[in-house]
């Protein structure tokens, strides 16, 4: 790979997906943890893998681990970054209609940064999940949203900063300024179907007892934000936000 790969994790030192499978397929990684947990994972992680946050229990949610990850990068003089949450199983190749899974981890991060250093408006890359890829689906789509393993470039001019929705928020960012995102298929990830299935992450900080009203916050939260783009519906059983990114959002890719 030719540029760096962090996780974020908090409260799975022993229940963790992403590092155990970059561990199998031979893939350096930075696991970025908070200092109260930083012995945990040591003992299930080797240490070379495990940075020590300089903050901890902040009630913030994931973006500030998600911030120190894009500054310790740069520090390190890299052009882009990857950013992954700790409950990706690994990735399936998308063939004919088919999800195949298999060892595909370098072949997928390679190709991921092929396509993106391809073009000069790309400032987030990704992987598309597999439990959205249908059928005829092409290699790659663009101008949307890219969830849970990301490609940044270093030199865009933003930062994560929100509690909830972040992911959603830092491609509203890059793409209301004129930027470009890309999600790939070919390749795609294979994360839990929903984050709650784990313990730890941030439920305890922000999800614990989420009724009806949390969620609701949670939707409305980033409509107060971008009030242009994002609005508060009933989707699936309960407040979310809905975006139309087709009709918003159509940068060509140069």
């Amino acid at each position: 790979m030719k540029y760096p790969i962090y996780i974020i994790s908090k409260g799975r030192a022993e229940n963790y997906l992403t590092p155990k499978y970059l561990m199998k397929e031979n893939i350096d990684f930075t696991i970025a943890v908070e200092p109260q947990e930083y012995k945990d994972y040591c003992k299930t992680i080797p240490e070379k893998y495990v940075a020590k946050l300089p903050f901890s229990n902040l009630g913030l949610g994931s973006f500030p681990a998600r911030n120190w990850c894009w500054e310790d990068s740069i520090k390190r003089g890299a052009q882009k970054h990857h950013l992954l949450d700790d409950n990706i199983r690994g990735f399936c190749k998308y063939v004919k209609g088919k999800r195949i899974i298999g060892d595909y981890a370098v072949e997928a991060f390679n190709t991921l940064e092929k396509i993106t250093d391809s073009y000069q408006n790309i400032a987030i890359s990704g992987f598309e999940y597999s439990a959205f890829v249908v059928k005829d689906m092409k290699l790659f789509k663009y101008n949307c949203h890219i969830y849970s393993a990301l490609l940044i470039r270093n030199e865009i001019p933003y930062r994560w900063r929100l509690k909830y929705n972040e992911d959603v928020d830092l491609c509203l960012q890059v793409l209301n300024d004129g930027w470009n995102t890309l999600s790939l298929i070919y390749y795609c990830q294979r994360k839990m179907s929903t984050t709650s299935k784990m313990k730890g992450g941030n439920q305890t900080d922000l999800y614990k007892n989420n009724a009806y009203e949390k969620k609701l916050l949670k939707a409305k939260s980033l409509e107060s934000v971008w009030p242009q783009y994002a609005e508060t519906k009933i989707r699936f059983n309960r407040p979310h936000h809905y975006i139309n990114w087709k009709k918003h959002f159509n940068h060509k890719l140069y």
